[in-house]
């Protein structure tokens, strides 16, 4: 397989995979260290490649060593078996390898079809307060909804308090299969935006889709989405993944 890994450190990667290309950038916000992640596998024989977004709980090595360990599994799992088959593999190598229960991370995997079907759907299984956005070139669709505190409150008609956007209530280390969240997208075409919290909480949905529905590179792009957020008064570790996948042309399609 074609791997990529992005440790939790200031850092863009750009790279094209097939017809699609993205690009990262991760900063440290107001934490002593960035325990977010990125890692990308792609499937040589099939085409299809998983992105991974994971996010350390906490701030302290084991939340990094958490995030980098489940984004890895979950991108090399995921590519071959699906979005939530990497989050369950993730989980239990996080369980044998780091058996400290302060190591803990959330994430989102997001899983483009191969080449065999261009046009299929994209599925994303996440856990935690990680976010997958696509934009189709006319609409911002939020694919994941927060498994926090705030959501379970405003499930039930209640008003939460600030802080309860910010505990999450699913994680690798203890969430069960039933809980792990999913989506499949109508086509994968379009623009893909995978985040931790850091980037989509001080932004808005009004600032994202500001951003995606622009003419940006998806270097360009994942730059700008992290450092409105830092600037905009975010204080968390702050990682943007951007993902651009073309639609196919009608010569293509016959």
């Amino acid at each position: 397989m074609h791997t990529a890994t992005i440790p939790s450190m200031r850092r863009m990667e750009t790279l094209e995979l097939g017809r699609a290309c993205w690009d990262s950038a991760s900063r440290r916000g107001a934490r002593s260290i960035n325990a977010d992640a990125v890692a990308v596998e792609t499937d040589p024989m099939t085409g299809a490649t998983a992105f991974v977004v994971a996010d350390g709980v906490g701030d302290h090595l084991l939340a990094v060593k958490a995030a980098r360990t489940t984004a890895a599994v979950a991108a090399r799992v995921g590519v071959l078996h699906g979005a939530r088959a990497g989050i369950l593999a993730s989980q239990r190598e996080l369980r044998r390898a780091v058996p400290e229960p302060s190591a803990d991370s959330v994430l989102v995997v997001a899983v483009l079809p191969g080449t065999s079907r261009p046009d299929g759907p994209c599925e994303v299984a996440w856990l935690g307060d990680c976010r997958a956005y696509r934009w189709n070139g006319r609409v911002l669709h939020q694919i994941t909804t927060d498994h926090t505190v705030a959501e379970l409150y405003r499930a039930r008609g209640l008003v939460p308090s600030p802080r309860a956007g910010h505990v999450v209530t699913t994680s690798v280390r203890t969430v069960r299969p039933s809980e792990i969240g999913y989506a499949a997208t109508g086509s994968s075409a379009g623009r893909l935006l995978l985040s931790t919290d850091g980037v989509h909480k001080p932004l808005g949905i009004a600032t994202i889709k500001a951003l995606l529905a622009g003419d940006d590179t998806t270097a360009t792009l994942a730059n700008t989405l992290v450092d409105k957020a830092l600037r905009g008064g975010g204080t968390d570790n702050a990682t943007a993944l951007v993902v651009d996948v073309p639609a196919r042309t009608a010569e293509e399609r016959r």
